[in-house]
């Protein structure tokens, strides 16, 4: 499944730098948003090496991956989020929200008693570690903050309520698109 998640990850790249630029637009430079941003772009070249050295490893040709199905409709839900209309607010906790599904998902097959097979301890340190737990962490706090502020515009009699359900109904959706990416993984899309 490396083939599917490095298609994914292709994809992630360009929504976070869709995100970025939301950040760069919309966001309070004292707040440190764009910092966080950029560290976790950082981030994600050094995973689209590592699944290139993995694929290189275990004789899978990336160029030739298809995307399955459900890898493709995650993406174009990505893509449907890259558009200037789409709030920052909105974009942000879909991002944090891909995000923490990942690790806490790996950072599971890490607690003890968990069985993890022997083979799959390096994917599960490398995604389920507190290093990526902290930057989710930074994230939750910047998606919390608009969120707050959001419900305090409404509160106000400003616009927000209009925010705060797109924010929800996209953050179900991610986990839709989760159980579905997990599912496919595991053979059972």
């Amino acid at each position: 499944m490396q083939g599917q998640d490095y298609i994914f990850v292709r994809e992630f790249v360009a929504f976070a730098a869709s995100v970025l630029v939301k950040a760069w637009k919309e966001s309070d430079d004292s707040k440190g948003d764009t910092e966080v941003i950029l560290g976790g772009m950082a981030g994600l070249h050094d995973e689209i090496a590592w699944f290139k050295k993995e694929a290189s490893k275990w004789g899978v040709e990336l160029s030739e991956t298809v995307p399955q199905k459900a890898n493709q409709v995650y993406c174009r839900f990505l893509e449907s989020l890259m558009s200037p209309e789409v709030d920052y607010t909105v974009a942000i906790t879909v991002f944090w929200a891909i995000e923490a599904v990942y690790q806490e998902s790996f950072a599971h097959c890490l607690e003890p008693d968990t069985n993890t097979p022997p083979e799959l301890q390096e994917v599960c340190q490398r995604w389920g570690n507190d290093g990526f737990g902290q930057y989710c962490h930074s994230l939750k706090k910047i998606a919390n903050r608009l969120l707050e502020k959001a419900s305090d515009d409404l509160i106000m009699g400003k616009a927000g309520d209009d925010v705060l359900k797109k924010a929800e109904v996209e953050l179900i959706r991610v986990l839709e698109h989760e159980v579905e990416f997990w599912n496919m993984s595991r053979g059972t899309a």
